[in-house]
């Protein structure tokens, strides 16, 4: 993979990696919905719905965003995340903290080994390295990538562990799964008609009279968006260096940035999860025919567009 993550760096790369997208102002303006804009996963967030209470239905939508951070988030000391790389074996973790690992295997494995959420290690040596002027040795770059390898992960419902020296970052997933949740909370409290952007979108039904809700990814098409998740990668949307040729998705194989193919990557599929892991590993893929072979492995997914660099 991928897309890592450190204190420092976090919320650019959220906010360069994923889709910047928007609702057209008329779409916005109805008085039948109620929107919400804030920070949620690190990143921009809205979330755009129609119901009779709206505002106390976005606030448990918060709370359960909220709730997901303590269990995803690299920037909380206490989250079950910073608790696995810290200590390295997290007992009895969260069905959450599960589910994301079982389809964070499944891209790993599809992808040939280019999804790999244990690239942290290595992220944060590019992060440190050029926050202080310089650029990581050769010899810092294998010392990284020793502690690299999906391998190294263990997990059933009884614990995680990680093999010595490694982390974990959830954050080529997490936007995603994030939409999902809430998009479930919602559809249980009786909502049919909503828009969901955790820093990767979630669209549900969308308003009378719509085929979909209509979603502007940045440098991209329109994308009509009824029931399905999408998210967007860009292997330059954030960078390491002053130049911008450093790009933040760096390959578990070379240690290196992966070579630039596209500009964007915009992927759709069922569940904003799936959306999300399909975007950052289908950035590296190294040409056409291996992306589409990549999302053909994924019932419903789609590539909805990709901008050839």
């Amino acid at each position: 993979m991928t897309e890592g993550s450190s204190p420092i760096h976090r919320r650019a790369v959220l906010l360069g990696a994923a889709a910047l997208a928007s609702m057209p102002g008329a779409a916005l303006t109805s008085p039948a919905l109620r929107t919400w804009r804030g920070t949620a996963m690190g990143a921009g967030a809205r979330i755009t719905l129609a119901h009779p209470d709206a505002d106390a239905l976005i606030a448990r939508a918060r709370a359960e965003i909220d709730r997901l951070e303590d269990i995803f988030s690299l920037y909380r000391a206490g989250s079950a995340l910073s608790r696995l790389n810290r200590a390295g074996e997290l007992i009895a973790p969260p069905f959450e903290l599960l589910e994301c690992l079982s389809l964070c295997a499944r891209v790993h494995t599809a992808s040939g080994g280019r999804f790999d959420p244990s690239i942290q290690p290595l992220w944060s040596l590019y992060a440190e390295t050029h926050s202080a002027g310089n650029t990581p040795t050769r010899a810092q770059i294998d010392a990284a990538l020793a502690r690299v390898g999906w391998n190294g992960v263990r997990y059933d419902s009884g614990a995680v562990r990680l093999r010595p020296g490694m982390a974990l970052t959830l954050n080529g997933v997490a936007q995603g799964y994030a939409a999902d949740r809430v998009a479930a909370l919602l559809r249980d409290a009786g909502v049919e008609q909503a828009l969901i952007d955790t820093g990767e979108i979630r669209a549900m039904d969308a308003p009378e009279g719509r085929d979909g809700w209509p979603v502007t990814v940045k440098d991209g098409p329109e994308i009509i968006l009824g029931n399905r998740g999408l998210a967007t990668s860009s292997p330059l949307g954030t960078v390491f260096d002053t130049g911008g040729a450093v790009g933040h998705i760096l390959s578990p194989q070379t240690g290196l940035p992966v070579t630039v193919r596209w500009r964007t990557i915009s992927i759709s599929a069922p569940r904003a999860a799936v959306a999300d892991a399909l975007s950052t590993a289908g950035a590296m893929m190294p040409d056409q025919a291996s992306l589409d072979a990549l999302i053909a492995k994924f019932r419903g997914a789609r590539i909805e567009a990709a901008q050839a660099a």
